[in-house]
């Protein structure tokens, strides 16, 4: 067998609880690498995320939701994320408040 190749990801400065302290970091994080998908896309604000696996959580349940076909994260370590959420017909603000809060994070209302 040869050895795997695996790319580290950057950590954010603040941490979490699954990251040592690191460089801040400012990256979109797609589902997917293609063309983005027919439907609605809305983007909320999201507070608490520091990194590529708190990231990686909220898309996993926000991807859960019945009608989402793609979540992308404009990641602001320590600060206040973008979440643009894709739906073949618009989402409640309370269906992802509620995915937001299971991934352990604040969607902050306007």
């Amino acid at each position: 067998m040869t050895p795997e190749t695996r790319s580290q990801l950057p950590m954010a400065s603040t941490g979490c609880a699954c990251c040592a302290p690191a460089p801040a970091l400012n990256q979109t994080v797609p589902t997917a690498e293609t063309a983005p998908p027919a439907g609605t896309s809305t983007a909320y604000q999201v507070k608490g995320m520091t990194c590529g696996h708190c990231a990686q959580s909220v898309t996993e349940e926000v991807t859960a939701l019945d009608g989402v076909s793609e979540v992308r994260i404009d990641l602001v370590a320590g600060g206040t994320s973008t979440v643009t959420v894709t739906a073949a017909r618009p989402l409640s603000a309370e269906a992802v408040r509620a995915a937001v809060e299971e991934a352990g994070y604040t969607l902050v209302t306007a």
